[in-house]
């Protein structure tokens, strides 16, 4: 299915000549390549990596997360002098490692880059997940760590909602905004003139069916091939031809808010400090099971649990914080975001950052537009060695502190 190219983009073809030579650093003269310029897509031998890692040098490793990681990433110099970061997956990573080169083939001869940045969702042996972009994470997966079939049916729905609106909209949010009829809001309206009502609808309609919570409710493969071929009216015409291609908005310091700019330079102990003057305050007003005013046993053995929690936080004892803040998670029926934050840095303080990852997620599920959590997932990604994705949640935790900061005062 075809892609139309907003109003706002400009194309640039990759087949045109340009108007005017490009300069190429002189290397020679120790002038250093231009981190900007975006590279063709290349593929590189192992002995190319070996060189570039010198023999995947221990004192090269930027990332790797114990046990159960499922790759090591190390910092690399390519023979160009361009610094890039290599990550090698273990054998245990890649039971059958053909299905995923076929795939990444195909993608690099359909010139369709973009279809490959929705980051590693591994579901291996033992049950064990890793998801790095909470946007395409079906609740299944917050939920039990699991991917099941119906899993890519609504990552499939979030892909359509993110082309049909032009920007990042919850799920959750966007299905409010189709039961109650604001399809047009939910649009893009730069694209507005370059559709046809009735495609837009049935996009529409289709999104809200594999973005359905429940995945009982979801349509199989079947259905979808069925409804997007008759919309497939351009398949002839490239994407990178139709959208062009821009570079991600890099969130400058002066934006980020303090705790923001704590999880970008991964200051664990600024951002320690910060958690624990705000408190609960973002959850002010919000529906917790602490806020019961019937006095049960029940809610009294919560209270205990949170408070020894919350002095095990406070007194850096981070192992126990886990303890408490795990075992309050699974006595409250309404989650808290604030909870998922603080066992979050507990487990980045013990080394943990694939939990952390997991339980900065949750505090999003929890608060969709909470920057915290945004930060709390860039900080998590860091630690990863994914810094992209890191940046990408920088920028959204920016872009909702905006959206609160221009709410009071208007």
């Amino acid at each position: 299915m075809g892609c139309f190219q907003s109003k706002t983009a400009s194309i640039h073809s990759p087949d045109q000549e340009p108007s005017q030579p490009e300069s190429k650093p002189d290397l020679a003269n120790g002038e250093q390549v231009d981190q900007d310029q975006v590279p063709a897509f290349e593929e590189f031998g192992l002995a190319e990596l070996r060189a570039a890692t010198n023999g995947f040098n221990s004192e090269l490793i930027v990332s790797e997360s114990g046990e159960r990681a499922p790759n090591v990433v190390y910092r690399g110099k390519l023979r160009n002098n361009r610094v890039v970061a290599i990550k090698r997956f273990s054998k245990q990573s890649w039971p059958d490692p053909q299905p995923f080169v076929v795939e990444a083939t195909g993608v690099g001869k359909d010139g369709d880059p973009r279809l490959s940045s929705f980051g590693l969702m591994k579901n291996s042996r033992d049950g064990k997940s890793y998801s790095t972009n909470l946007a395409y994470t079906p609740p299944e997966f917050l939920r039990t760590g699991r991917v099941i079939p119906e899993s890519v049916v609504y990552s499939y729905g979030t892909v359509l909602l993110d082309l049909l609106s032009g920007k990042h909209i919850p799920p959750s949010h966007a299905l409010d905004m189709i039961r109650g009829k604001n399809v047009l809001m939910l649009l893009d309206s730069s694209l507005e003139g370059q559709y046809g009502n009735e495609d837009a609808t049935a996009l529409v309609e289709l999104a809200s069916k594999c973005l359905q919570y429940e995945a009982r409710d979801r349509p199989d493969i079947k259905f979808l091939l069925t409804a997007v071929a008759p919309l497939q009216k351009q398949k002839e015409i490239a994407s990178h031809v139709l959208m062009g291609l821009t570079k991600t908005p890099v969130v400058l310091p002066t934006m980020l808010s303090p705790l923001g700019k704590a999880c970008a330079r991964m200051d664990l102990t600024a951002v320690h400090d910060m958690l624990l003057k705000t408190g609960y305050k973002d959850e002010e007003g919000a529906e917790n099971e602490l806020s019961f005013q019937e006095w049960t046993q029940q809610v009294q053995d919560m209270l205990n649990t949170k408070k020894f929690g919350d002095i095990a936080f406070r007194d850096k004892d981070f192992k126990s914080s886990i303890d408490y803040y795990s075992k309050l998670v699974s006595m409250m029926s309404v989650p808290s975001g604030t909870i998922f934050v603080r066992r979050a840095l507990s487990y980045l303080m013990i080394g943990q950052p694939e939990l952390a990852l997991r339980d900065a997620m949750q505090a999003q599920v929890c608060l969709p537009e909470w920057p915290t959590a945004f930060y709390m997932q860039a900080l998590s990604l860091s630690k990863l060695g994914m810094e992209t994705d890191a940046q990408d949640m920088l920028n959204d935790g920016a872009s909702f502190e905006a959206k609160k900061l221009n709410g009071w005062r208007n």
